[in-house]
């Protein structure tokens, strides 16, 4: 199954054929388009690449086992907060074995609010940027996302996908000034 060949499809119909004939290749394809975001929820939170990625793949196995359960209905909503409580329950075992005390845990209300603001913030800025992944082109997105999260080569990208080493390097670079573009005009929309 080529992954580019089903683009077209929504998340809604992608999960449908796996619900039919409870294939993995779907949930492959479906799970591709949110490695960025999931990568971002993970960096928020765990604050650590190596973590990150590998709290990506763990949330992949989770969610392979668990669409074989039982039906999701909004994917990006559901994922989303799969990848938070699985990031929170990390920071709690991570908590739960740092002996020093980072505080006094007095936090002042000025403190909190800016924290907040600032979770918010960012929380947002994810959101955009996950929405502009979205918009664009898929071989873009295909392209960067094996570049950046997966950390491949041109090379290994030209083998994975079939395109040509020259394809893939103007896929990268269109698809990170398309991303710019499509992230400013929402930042100037939310401002």
């Amino acid at each position: 199954m080529k992954i580019s060949s089903h683009n077209h499809l929504t998340d809604q119909e992608i999960l449908d054929h796996f619900y039919i004939d409870h294939n993995n290749d779907w949930l492959g394809i479906l799970l591709e388009r949110y490695v960025l975001l999931l990568f971002g929820v993970c960096m928020k939170y765990l604050k650590n690449e190596d973590e990150a990625k590998d709290s990506v793949q763990q949330i992949f196995l989770k969610v392979i086992t668990e669409l074989h359960r039982y039906k999701v209905s909004y994917f990006r909503s559901w994922i989303y907060m799969v990848a938070k409580n699985h990031c929170l329950m990390q920071l709690r075992d991570r908590q739960g074995k740092n002996i020093s005390p980072v505080n006094d845990g007095v936090i002042t209300p000025e403190e909190e609010e800016n924290s907040l603001s600032q979770h918010v913030e960012k929380e947002q800025l994810l959101d955009l940027m996950s929405m502009s992944m979205d918009e664009l082109n898929p071989d873009q997105r295909l392209c960067l996302t094996l570049f950046y999260l997966e950390k491949k080569s041109y090379q290994e990208i030209a083998d994975i996908t079939r395109y040509s080493l020259m394809q893939v390097k103007s896929y990268i670079q269109n698809g990170k000034r398309n991303l710019k573009i499509l992230l400013d005009k929402k930042l100037s929309k939310n401002v």
